[in-house]
């Protein structure tokens, strides 16, 4: 029954709301439209007048038939003339993600799922709907993506035992220490690399200002290495 609400921002300013809807709410349709809405709306705290309004996306991943009449489960869609398909009012795009539309047969083998795969969002899909069926070490090439991979991996954590997630969760406390431990090491030898070249520069008779500039240290700490 969980729903997932994300809220993003791209670089350019356009909002996303991307959501992913397990049941079949009633008023799924106004519900969507309304947080699109609030979405765009709430620009206007930050924004200093309606030329700052960016676009505002939402993306809604379904676990269920939202638009039976049609067959392909990505649908976009957008406010335009009734008669011409003039686009208007283009800073709204809803997306429309029917999960059960690119899989919905539990006895599909991997095969089966990668002849779908035809693109970035096909191989998102696959992961979405039969990621039973994937491991990071076996993909075919039509699945063999790093971001997928990672995904993949996140999700297997989650499905550890309390025991295995302790032991992965000791190893992760393991590496951050080590890491930690080069940090500092590496810390202080560009702590000692900088006071040998303070020294080396006080052995010409450098110029204290000219040396903290160089080195970054204050001139009290050139001062006590005279």
């Amino acid at each position: 029954m969980s729903v997932l609400d994300i809220k993003a921002t791209n670089q350019d300013g356009t909002r996303f709301n991307i959501e992913i809807q397990i049941s079949d709410e009633a008023y799924y349709d106004k519900r969507a439209l309304y947080y699109w809405a609030k979405l765009y709306t709430k620009q206007l705290q930050v924004a200093e007048d309606y030329s700052k309004l960016s676009k505002a996306i939402g993306i809604h991943i379904l676990n269920l038939t939202s638009i039976p009449e049609v067959k392909k489960y990505h649908n976009v869609f957008t406010v335009t003339e009734q008669e011409t398909g003039e686009p208007y009012f283009t800073d709204l795009e809803l997306h429309t993600i029917e999960l059960k539309k690119f899989s919905s047969n539990s006895d599909e083998e991997l095969s089966d799922i990668v002849f779908k795969v035809k693109n970035a969002l096909d191989m998102w899909l696959a992961f979405l709907t039969r990621n039973d069926l994937l491991i990071t070490d076996k993909l075919p090439k039509e699945l063999n993506d790093a971001n997928l991979k990672k995904a993949i991996n996140v999700l297997s954590v989650m499905n550890f035992t309390p025991a295995e997630r302790e032991a992965y969760e000791d190893h992760l406390k393991f590496l951050r220490i080590e890491a930690n431990s080069l940090k500092k090491a590496e810390q202080k030898g560009m702590e000692k690399r900088t006071l040998d070249i303070a020294k080396n520069m006080l052995a010409k008779n450098s110029d204290i200002d000219f040396i903290s500039d160089i080195t970054g240290l204050s001139v009290d700490q050139i001062k006590s290495l005279r």
